[in-house]
């Protein structure tokens, strides 16, 4: 139950949020520059949070999360700009074909362990990468032209608060506290009875279907669709967030995306220093936050929702908070 108010309190938050920006921008106080720079952010909380359920929750090391993207987008945009489908039909396919491939790639490489699987992403990645590049029905090299303009705001903030709340059940469940017992000692695990290479595909599977929601959402942000995007370069920037904003934590990687984006936005007037300038601030923040911004925080380490879970029993009665557990005494 008290998850559930949890949860809402956390909805109410963010659809607070939502409307404030939402209102900023039909207000022409954000601009289209940062209109932009917002959905892109949206798009990437949702990359880093999905990545985040591999590297941080499950204890692997993907590299290839910009191939599921890729995956995602492509097949979205080949549903809405050829075939007319809805756009949230496309979403759902581009989750369905990017979870699918990653459940294939999932079986034989998460075997593996460590660098041995950071190499073998990594390769995947690129080898989808290719094949988009030489399949002339989508653009080939070229790129692919002619895209719907589907994503708004809308779109991109609920989705994102959607994976958001998916992401935190799942790992709250009984199948992610299994993923985060494989992070802690897989030995441990196994002869506790999780099954190791299981929880890892399905992981690997859940994160790589948000990769493809993620993919279809920037692909209806812009005309043009090139495969270069998806290069190893771009999963090693969602790779940052996750490291930047705290391994194993939700709030850490809204945190990692917002801030990593936000950089890159703000120095974009000066092009020249942009790089030199975005690499000595991630230099800065590694050395006086390794363990990134939040570590293993949340937000629901915040002091109102300490107080939902310490709260007296008159006041948890009042609430209707422990109106479950006293049924079930009764029935006992």
């Amino acid at each position: 139950m008290i998850e559930r108010r949890t949860d809402a309190l956390l909805a109410v938050v963010g659809l607070v949020l939502f409307a404030i920006i939402y209102g900023l921008i039909e207000a022409d106080v954000i601009g289209p520059f940062w209109k932009l720079n917002i959905i892109i952010i949206c798009i990437n909380v949702i990359m880093s949070v999905s990545l985040n359920l591999i590297n941080g929750y499950t204890g692997q090391f993907s590299l290839g999360h910009a191939g599921f993207m890729a995956v995602g987008a492509y097949v979205s945009v080949v549903l809405t700009a050829k075939l007319h489908l809805p756009f949230a039909v496309a979403i759902l396919v581009a989750a369905v074909a990017a979870g699918f491939v990653g459940f294939l790639i999932g079986i034989p490489t998460l075997r593996l362990n460590g660098d041995y699987l950071a190499i073998a992403t990594l390769g995947l990645c690129e080898i989808i990468r290719i094949v988009i590049m030489n399949i002339n029905y989508v653009g080939g090299a070229a790129g692919f032209t002619g895209i719907p303009h589907h994503t708004t705001f809308t779109w991109a903030f609920l989705v994102m608060l959607a994976t958001l709340f998916f992401v935190k059940n799942f790992v709250n469940s009984a199948h992610g506290r299994a993923c985060i017992a494989i992070r802690e000692n897989e030995i441990a695990a196994e002869a506790m009875g999780v099954k190791i290479v299981n929880y890892k595909v399905l992981a690997f599977t859940l994160g790589a279907a948000f990769a493809g929601v993620a993919g279809a959402l920037f692909a209806h942000s812009f005309y043009i669709l090139m495969p270069g995007t998806f290069s190893f370069l771009q999963s090693f920037n969602y790779l940052i967030m996750v490291v930047l904003g705290g391994l194993g934590s939700i709030t850490g990687s809204i945190a990692g995306a917002f801030v990593v984006t936000g950089i890159s936005a703000a120095l974009a007037g000066v092009p020249e220093f942009r790089m030199i300038i975005y690499s000595i601030i991630l230099i800065l923040l590694m050395f006086y936050r390794p363990q990134g911004l939040f570590g293993y925080v949340e937000i629901t380490n915040l002091p109102i929702f300490r107080y939902l879970k310490n709260m007296s029993p008159e006041a948890k009665r009042a609430m209707g908070i422990d109106g479950e557990d006293k049924g079930k005494g009764g029935e006992a």
